[in-house]
């Protein structure tokens, strides 16, 4: 017998261990995605809304931090279907207060919904709360999209 499996006893006892080595694996990836939830501030693309030959951008933001963001500037590049910079905006997100749900709207001119491949929230631009310029807000934020494209930092 293997000196290791000599710790058990029977074959039940190994089966055992070897479903909760399996389940061990299996929460890996689920305790990851647990850890990414737990950012500060989270950024979700809710919803891109025809405006003429343009696209209107719906984000809602939610601030779980007990900091509340005076200044709060997003760099945002906008993708096509091909993967092609398209755009290349600043979002301003504030005032952001702690604890609080915020809807920011912005426009992207003369780019169609249809033609937007994806966002991606390329960096923090300005940050500041009660306590001054911070330098950690892109690390503290989380992005997701229910809008149909993706939504990426």
């Amino acid at each position: 017998m293997h000196p290791a499996l000599s710790l058990f006893p029977n074959r039940f006892s190994t089966g055992v261990v070897a479903l909760l080595f399996l389940a061990t694996l299996w929460m890996l990836p689920l305790s990851t995605s647990l850890a990414e939830t737990d950012a500060s501030v989270s950024v979700q693309l809710n919803k891109l809304e025809t405006d003429n030959d343009s696209c209107r951008a719906y984000l809602v933001l939610e601030n779980r931090s007990p900091a509340a963001f005076e200044s709060l500037r997003l760099d945002m590049v906008i993708f096509d279907g091909d993967g092609v910079i398209a755009r290349r905006l600043a979002v301003d997100a504030a005032p952001l207060p702690a604890g609080k749900t915020s809807v920011r709207v912005f426009p992207i001119a003369g780019l169609a919904c249809a033609d937007i491949g994806r966002l991606l929230l390329n960096d923090v631009i300005a940050c500041q709360d009660a306590s001054g310029e911070r330098r950690d807000c892109l690390e503290q934020m989380a992005t997701d999209s229910i809008a149909g494209v993706p939504f990426i930092k």
